[in-house]
């Protein structure tokens, strides 16, 4: 959903008001049909309803209501987090604008490329690029201990081409796997999409060798006739620097 109102938007921005419209009575079968399935989905109506960013945050409800990842006190870096509805879960799960005065407060970070509106209870890092040592450096100075209990990533590549895109997405997960030492703390949890594609496994072998439990999850926000799948590790093992192993 996000990914599509950006191109939306970036097409009226180069094209301007009236060609863009123009344009989009050009449009294909296909595209009309995505955005006749979009008005109909109960998750996008859901989300309107409960005042998310987009539809994705029920991926995640989903996800913690099953396997309590994120509880009251913990300290969660959303990667990709624009629109910033997954970061609205977590500040709602963890507890980090205190509104429950009898549970820990957590912390939230959320990094994207993109601009992100601001959100009470998260502090966002943008326009920044998550695997860049610059941005690095910053989240471990904003992140209370310079450690997370969670990484959230759900990051995606959109070239159209979908060879190039699994690989890029593979790609961004290896890179957050590579930062994980200096970020994720022993026993932390990930949490990041993928595409079902040639090199998922290669993905999945190198998580459970670093965290102790790797499920594949397809929640049932996620549309049925989508590749994407989601891997969950819990128990990472590997760390190095001030707290780690």
């Amino acid at each position: 959903l996000a990914r599509c109102c950006r191109l939306a938007c970036a097409s009226l921005q180069r094209h301007g008001l009236h060609t863009a419209a123009r344009h989009c009575k050009a449009r294909t079968g296909a595209e009309h049909l995505w955005l006749t399935r979009h008005l109909k989905d109960p998750f996008v109506k859901a989300a309107k309803v409960e005042s998310y960013r987009c539809r994705s945050a029920f991926k995640l409800l989903e996800v913690d209501t099953r396997h309590r990842i994120l509880r009251p006190g913990l300290r969660v870096l959303d990667c990709g987090a624009a629109p910033g509805a997954w970061s609205q879960v977590a500040v709602q799960r963890v507890n980090a604008a205190g509104t429950d005065p009898s549970s820990p407060v957590g912390f939230v970070l959320g990094v994207d490329l993109l601009h992100i509106a601001p959100l009470g209870g998260a502090t966002f890092v943008c326009p920044a690029d998550v695997t860049d040592p610059r941005t690095l450096q910053r989240i471990q100075e904003l992140l209370p201990g310079g450690r997370a209990d969670v990484v959230l990533s759900d990051m995606a590549p959109n070239t159209g081409i979908r060879g190039l895109d699994h690989d890029r997405l593979i790609g961004l997960c290896w890179s957050l796997l590579d930062m994980a030492p200096d970020v994720l703390c022993p026993g932390g949890t990930f949490l990041c999409k993928t595409w079902a594609g040639s090199q998922s496994h290669r993905l999945q072998k190198r998580l459970t060798e670093e965290f102790q439990s790797v499920r594949t999850l397809k929640p049932e926000a996620s549309r049925k006739e989508s590749s994407e799948v989601y891997f969950l590790a819990t128990q990472y093992r590997r760390a190095r620097g001030p707290g780690g192993a």
